[in-house]
């Protein structure tokens, strides 16, 4: 399968690329400097030339919060850019996967989200990235539209990294009421690259399997990497950020066969031998 994979040089692209060509694809990954995603007159030229089977598009704005004062700028990104990457890949007769996020759901579930469940962003990360699954759906009948959640990777900063870089001041506060499924990306590039050689187009949710709050993740974060390190909860309203969170935003699947990623502690421990 020949995979063009955009945003390349980001912490999934990265994963994409090096997982794919793991597995005998042939795999052209293209940055920021190779492609603007923006464009989509260059987006087409780029896809006539290259001709791929399957276009994973993970060029995204990732900053949530910095999404709140900026929404025009991550709208570019999250929805035109997938737009103008499905729409390529649909002129070539490619198909396209759109990772997408957890954060389309208000996190008022009391029960794991599937696919089916109403979207209700309360973020300007989780609104443009909605519509970039709208666009990039309509852009491209073969799509896949996949949404994860709490991504972490060697590629690119991260919620361990933070962590273990944080954990020379001995103590440290992390929100305990927001849970979540944290994804290591070499497992869901993985999952991305499975998904692609069927033809189960639509909506699909993977992510780590298991939940955890952020405080629980940090905890197991210091205990695998051997860290000392004492951490206290807090509540959201003790921590506030610029963007709302979900507060609860574990992801499961309602398709018949889907693609099931490992454990994230399972992921945690990858994580931590690959670094």
């Amino acid at each position: 399968m020949k995979v063009v994979t955009t945003g390349a040089g980001g912490m999934l692209g990265q994963d994409v690329r090096r997982v794919g060509e793991l597995v005998g694809h042939e795999v052209v990954g293209l940055d920021r400097a190779a492609l603007d995603v923006t464009d989509a007159r260059a987006v087409e030229e780029a896809f006539a030339e290259l001709r791929p089977d399957v276009a994973i598009n993970c060029a995204a704005w990732t900053d949530v919060d910095g999404a709140e004062s900026a929404e025009a700028d991550a709208l570019r990104l999250n929805g035109d850019a997938a737009r103008n990457v499905a729409a390529g890949a649909a002129s070539v007769g490619a198909a396209v996967v759109l990772p997408s996020t957890d954060y389309v759901f208000d996190g008022r579930a009391e029960r794991p989200y599937v696919e089916s469940d109403p979207t209700n962003p309360q973020s300007a990360y989780g609104r443009t990235k909605l519509i970039g699954e709208i666009e990039g759906a309509a852009a491209n009948p073969r799509h896949f539209v996949v949404r994860t959640s709490w991504l972490f990777g060697v590629g690119g900063g991260n919620f361990v990294e933070t962590m273990l870089g944080l954990a020379e001041r001995g103590e440290l506060r992390v929100v305990d009421d927001q849970v979540g499924s944290p994804t290591y990306t070499a497992h869901l590039a993985d999952g991305l690259l499975r998904l692609a050689a069927t033809e189960d187009y639509g909506i699909h949710h993977m992510a780590g399997a298991g939940h955890c709050s952020w405080y629980e993740f940090a905890r197991e974060i210091f205990e695998r990497a051997g860290v000392s390190c004492n951490v206290t909860p807090v509540t959201t309203a003790e921590f506030p950020r610029p963007a709302p969170r979900p507060a609860y935003s574990v992801l499961d699947s309602e398709w018949p066969r889907p693609i099931r990623l490992p454990d994230w502690r399972d992921g945690l421990r990858g994580y931590l031998a690959e670094r």
